[in-house]
Order: structure tokens, then C-alpha cells, then sequence
């Protein structure tokens, strides 16, 4: 093994609002999709174009859900939005990218907009830990699509033979990386799901990594 893929949100950084702001979102638009369906569709729209400001971001995903809602609707999203940079932070077990980073590459492969990740890693002083960093935003692509891991690859310099992605969610990140051939770890905090193999801490990365 010589590389580690991470994703970031709720793999090693908190949102800073709860229930998380896609659920509130879904909530707030009153969209009649189901949730999973939404976020597949959120996400293309909102995530994998670099918008001018979130006005614009949210209005083009808000059209492409083909619903229309009143200019403080979108206010409220923004906000949401904001609030969830504001807050979020590291889980307290970030600092084992260190250790790890001693032995593997490691790359940050993450569906977000412009706005968000970038300042929450800049202010918690994450950027160091990663070799590569691939963004929904700047290559136009989901981790639904395995040319995205393709590009986080070819940038890191490795095979997928040799790499492993560590998510938290069993569609984006899991399913995402077997359907590009990389091997995955599910990221499961709350030890709430069955899936071999997982972790519940970076702290057991290691040893699942060795074993």
C-alpha cells in the first residue's frame, strides 16, 4: 500500500451544523425526491462548478430541481451554508494524518463547493497533511464517477492497486472507489453499520492498513 484517499466531510471534519446542511437543505426546499436522490442531484448541480458566490451556486441548483423559491429561501440556504464553515472542525483524531503520512501518501478527494473546504482546512492548518488535493469543483466530476479517483491518482503517482480510500458514506466514497477498482474502509463513528472492513477512529487505520 502506498497511498491513502480521504474524503473529508464527516470522514475528518465535523459539520458545524447538525442535522448535517444537505439533510436541512432537502428539508427547506420541501424537495418531493427522496433524500439520496436529492443529494445526487444537489451535488452535481451545486458542487462540480466553480460559481461566482453561493447566491449564484444555489439558485443554479435550486433550477436544476426544477423548483422555484422566494429570495429569502435562498438566504436561509446561504446562511445554513456559512454556519456550517463557521463551526466545523476536525475530529480530535486528524492529527494520526501525521503518522500516517510518515509511511503512505495521502490525498483528499472530496464532493464540495468552492467555498466551503478550502478555508476550513487553511484555518485548522490541515492542508500540510495531504500530498494531493481533488475537488468535485475543479475537475467538473462526483466520487460517483471513478474518473475522479483516476485524477487523484495520476496526481499522486500511484496505482489503484496500491491505494485505499477511507469515507464515510457507503455510496459516495465506498461504492465509488470499488467501482473505480480501489479498495475501501468505511469510516463508521458511530460503529452504527456493517461493513468489513471499517473503522469507527483514524487511530485503527493503521492496524486494519497492516492486517
Amino acid at each position: 500500500m502506498k497511498a491513502i484517499l480521504f474524503d473529508s466531510w464527516g470522514t475528518l471534519i465535523e459539520n458545524g451544523v447538525k442535522p448535517s446542511p444537505l439533510r436541512q437543505i432537502h428539508e427547506i426546499l420541501r424537495v418531493r425526491q427522496s433524500f439520496s436522490e436529492f443529494v445526487q442531484q444537489f451535488e452535481k448541480s451545486f458542487m462540480t462548478k466553480r460559481y461566482g458566490d453561493l447566491t449564484e451556486a444555489f439558485n443554479a441548483a435550486i433550477d436544476d430541481l426544477g423548483i422555484r423559491v422566494a429570495p429569502f429561501v435562498v438566504e436561509k440556504l446561504i446562511g445554513l451554508w456559512n454556519k456550517n464553515m463557521l463551526f466545523a472542525n476536525p475530529f480530535e483524531d486528524v492529527a494520526e494524518l501525521g503518522k500516517l503520512k510518515q509511511k503512505y501518501k495521502i490525498g483528499l478527494i472530496s464532493n464540495t463547493d468552492p467555498f466551503s473546504l478550502i478555508p476550513v482546512l487553511k484555518k485548522h492548518d490541515l492542508i500540510k497533511y495531504f500530498d494531493v488535493i481533488v475537488l468535485s469543483c475543479d475537475v467538473g466530476l462526483l466520487k460517483t464517477d471513478p474518473k475522479m479517483y483516476e485524477v487523484c491518482l495520476q496526481q499522486l503517482g500511484v496505482s489503484k492497486e496500491d491505494s485505499v480510500m477511507v469515507g464515510d458514506s457507503l455510496q459516495t466514497d465506498v461504492e465509488g472507489a470499488i467501482n473505480a477498482g480501489i479498495r475501501a474502509i468505511l469510516m463508521d463513528r458511530k460503529d452504527r453499520r456493517e461493513y468489513d472492513p471499517k473503522v469507527t477512529s483514524l487511530k485503527q487505520l493503521a492496524e486494519v492498513l497492516d492486517g
